[in-house]
């Protein structure tokens, strides 16, 4: 009699890359906002863009998959992750668009991409500077490849709950996407994140992904941006529906926000 093959839980079977994606990206979104901000700001069409910190690269594809005049460079320094963006996103394109399209492993505070219209930093990613000097370089070195009238994209997000120690789950379909605050210290705004993953089977994907950066306020990111040189950063809030209880997925330029438990921003810093 053969052995009995126990079958895998839906844990054990899911792609954390897919799961990530599904829950937390929304490309098509996240492009439309940057070329329509892009468009409103500028009067020239923009071609190249750059994805800093790209993990799979899924928003660089979706730039060069919208127009053929687009080319985009994704910049990541982990191989293993570039390579799974490049197996299920970038080979999806067209040939055409592939040709559009340069993935490189590399140091975001070394890499050399030449001049780019466009530079994103999306997810919080550039928090993983946990110091001014850090993330002054950085900020400058984006500023150094950006065309003259060229336009850097971040996001952050903040809030009252943002330094509190917490988890909150959120029903995506197929499963429940968790967002685990695990610690914070107040000294230094340091915190540990991470997302895991759970399924209708009752198994779990523990720390699918981990986060060690600091908890950076909008003060101090537009005061370093500026002094990397930008000479213009505007935060862009989101606006509410007609009940006021809930976003509408609008953002716009704002010098006031509301002060919610939780809240997500643009940071559009003009070169």
């Amino acid at each position: 009699m053969g052995l009995l093959r126990s079958k895998k839980t839906m844990a054990e079977s899911a792609d954390r890359h897919v799961l990530y994606q599904q829950s937390v990206q929304d490309a098509a979104t996240e492009i439309g906002f940057v070329l329509d901000t892009w468009n409103e700001l500028r009067a020239r069409p923009a071609e190249v863009l750059r994805e800093d910190f790209c993990g799979t690269a899924i928003a660089a594809c979706e730039w060069v998959r919208l127009d053929a005049s687009h080319y985009a460079v994704a910049v990541d320094i982990d191989g293993s992750v570039l390579d799974w963006g490049r197996d299920h996103n970038a080979n999806l394109l067209s040939l055409e668009d592939q040709q559009r399209l340069e993935l490189i492993q590399a140091d975001v505070l070394e890499v050399d991409t030449g001049l780019v219209d466009i530079a994103l930093a999306m997810n919080f990613s550039y928090w993983l500077f946990r110091t001014r000097t850090e993330l002054l370089e950085y900020f400058y070195r984006v500023h150094e490849s950006l065309a003259d009238d060229g336009i850097f994209f971040l996001d952050a997000y903040g809030g009252y709950d943002a330094p509190r120690e917490l988890e909150e789950p959120r029903e995506v379909d197929g499963f429940t996407y968790i967002w685990d605050q695990n610690s914070f210290n107040p000294i230094d705004s340091h915190m540990t994140c991470h997302i895991h993953f759970e399924f209708p089977d009752g198994s779990r994907m523990d720390q699918a992904f981990s986060y060690h950066w600091r908890l950076w306020t909008l003060p101090e990111i537009k005061e370093i941006l500026a002094d990397a040189g930008f000479s213009q950063v505007d935060i862009y809030w989101e606006g509410t529906n007609e009940s006021g209880e809930e976003g509408d997925g609008i953002y716009t330029p704002q010098l006031r926000g509301d002060a919610d438990a939780g809240w997500v921003c643009y940071i559009v810093a003009q070169r």
